[in-house]
């Protein structure tokens, strides 16, 4: 009940946060665990009843192949510590994968079949859609839920099942405080409409993540009316949170709508100026399934594949998420960098019922720029 409720959050922190700290229910009780086997294997599900199964399957498998969202900055610290806990993995590899055109050729591949080097892939929030006829269909929601899985149920697609997300994200406004002082950056997202922004003044991103990051609290409609008038402003269009950041810090432009806090934290420590900075706006576009993962239903390690996603979610690996890119761990993780950033402020939650609808979102919002399109011969 209480996940059904997060699903419906639009800005309400205290009972994200209720939902965060409270303990995991007990429901790992060992007489449930048949019942609960049962009904997920009559959905084609497949469930595991102890933990200690599943290490013995990954024991003989020994390996495991990982597509990942995540920077590269973090496999090697998170694979010790994994090989640390699991002494008998001998060949974990774990590869970034970034990018729209690698994202839609991993697409072509898994639906080919050739997806095979791979037992877990990296789901992008702007392809959702397209991943869950590929998956391994381990409930894995049921098994946490039972405490098989040690993984908060918050982290996992409570439709799929077998979907998760170790990782959340919150939108701001970064801006370059020698060009603009703090009290001019917008405090609302309707100031991004008053006149004194119109004509390049600000830039806004053709991939329209964070503005859709606002659908959850306001609306499909009122936001795509929101986007039609931030078109009219003329802004300066840009093309990647990296590269528009250190364009701001560079005082190429003044501010930006809008940016990964990670992201813009990671160009403020590469900024000599110290002219970088950012504003933090309400409802605050909170994605709290961010960079979602699944177990490919042609991997050959599967079990190892249950372990690492398990890993990932537990404190450990939460820690060095956080450590080595801070404000990417996941909300559902208590104490976490992103978990007290939000403390006290109005959000906009992306959770798992919209991440199955962003796609659209960004589809249709993409439309509301109005872009001229090429004639058709």
């Amino acid at each position: 009940m209480r996940f059904t409720v997060l699903n419906k959050i639009v800005g309400s922190f205290t009972l994200l946060l209720l939902l965060i700290l409270a303990p995991t229910p007990a429901l790992a009780a060992s007489s449930t665990l048949p019942q609960a086997k049962q009904e997920a294997e009559a959905k084609g599900y497949t469930f595991f009843t102890t933990h200690d199964e599943i290490v013995a399957m990954a024991k003989k498998e020994g390996k495991l192949r990982v597509s990942s969202g995540l920077e590269t900055l973090h496999f090697k610290p998170l694979m010790n510590a994994f090989k640390q806990k699991y002494p008998f993995f001998t060949d974990v590899h774990v590869q970034e994968i970034q990018g729209t055109d690698a994202y839609q050729r991993f697409i072509l591949e898994m639906k080919s079949g050739q997806a095979k080097d791979w037992d877990i892939t990296h789901i992008p929030i702007d392809f959702g859609k397209e991943y869950p006829p590929y998956l391994m269909k381990h409930d894995i929601l049921g098994m946490a839920k039972q405490g098989v899985l040690k993984i908060h149920p918050g982290m996992i697609h409570p439709v799929e099942r077998n979907i998760i997300s170790v990782t959340s994200t919150l939108s701001v406004v970064p801006y370059n405080k020698k060009l603009i002082s703090e009290d001019k950056v917008p405090a609302k997202w309707e100031d991004f409409l008053k006149p004194e922004f119109k004509g390049k003044k600000f830039v806004l991103d053709l991939r329209p993540l964070q503005v859709a990051g606002l659908v959850p609290a306001w609306g499909l409609e009122r936001t795509l009316d929101f986007v039609r008038k931030l078109a009219a402003q003329q802004p300066v269009w840009g093309r990647g949170a990296t590269r528009v950041n250190t364009a701001i810090a560079a005082g190429e432009y003044s501010f930006y709508l809008g940016s990964n806090l990670e992201a813009v934290k990671r160009a403020m420590s590469k900024d000599p100026t110290g002219s970088l900075s950012y504003k933090i706006i309400e409802p605050v576009p909170t994605r709290i399934i961010d960079h979602p993962s699944a177990i490919l239903n042609t991997a050959a390690y599967p079990h190892a594949a249950l372990l690492w996603l398990e890993f990932l979610a537990s404190s450990e690996g939460q820690e060095i998420i956080d450590k080595y890119e801070p404000l990417r761990a996941s909300v559902f993780s208590p104490g976490s960098a992103n978990e007290q950033v939000i403390r006290g402020k109005k959000l906009s939650v992306v959770d798992w019922n919209h991440f199955t609808n962003f796609q659209e979102y960004q589809a249709k919002i993409f439309a509301a720029y109005g872009f001229p399109k090429a004639d058709k011969k």
